[in-house]
């Protein structure tokens, strides 16, 4: 390796009240591998609040397992249902503080930058950015679920922008700096 390059394992999640999809990746300087994908399946459980559960409790074991440096997440997009986007956005938040209650620092990217980041367009289908990152990371299989490479392809935007605290991505390094940040959502 050379001197002055950093490795960094990032983890991508894609929440999700039925299935939450993440990728793992290791970061060698201008180079990504893949170390894990998968999905965490909740469509058997009929209590929103027990789906919550799953979720912190799964993201917890999925950081403790592969220690990420950081955890990249889709932020919810704006779609016409009030209640799919709140329960959306309960799945992110829980995501969050998941990865915040082992101090990882977050980041969180818009769909269409995360598209954009993997295919050059913004409007790609989710079949699209799978065979960029097929490509991108040299793996042949193809997931059961697209929610894998969605939760990847989170990871792999992010190695992408090189981001600081200053980037186009919102980034917490904990409660504190999330609560700064945030003022207008914590009272």
């Amino acid at each position: 390796m050379l001197v002055g390059k950093k490795e960094r394992v990032i983890m991508g999640i894609d929440p999700g009240t039925a299935i939450m999809g993440y990728g793992v990746i290791l970061e060698k300087g201008n180079k990504i591998e893949l170390i894990a994908m998968g999905v965490v399946k909740m469509d058997h459980l009929d209590d929103h609040f027990l789906k919550l559960q799953r979720i912190f409790a799964k993201t917890v074991a999925l950081v403790d397992e592969y220690k990420p440096d950081v955890v990249a997440l889709e932020a919810p997009f704006y779609g016409k249902n009030v209640q799919v986007m709140l329960k959306l956005g309960r799945a992110q938040g829980i995501a969050m503080a998941a990865a915040l209650s082992r101090d990882i620092p977050i980041t969180e990217y818009a769909p269409r930058k995360i598209k954009q980041s993997i295919t050059g367009n913004g409007s790609a289908g989710k079949e699209q950015v799978a065979a960029m990152l097929q490509r991108l990371l040299n793996f042949k299989e193809t997931p059961e679920f697209l929610d894998a490479t969605d939760g990847l392809a989170v990871a792999v935007c992010h190695s992408f922008q090189k981001v600081s605290a200053a980037g186009n991505g919102k980034s917490y390094s904990g409660w504190d700096s999330f609560v700064k940040g945030n003022q207008k959502r914590v009272k």
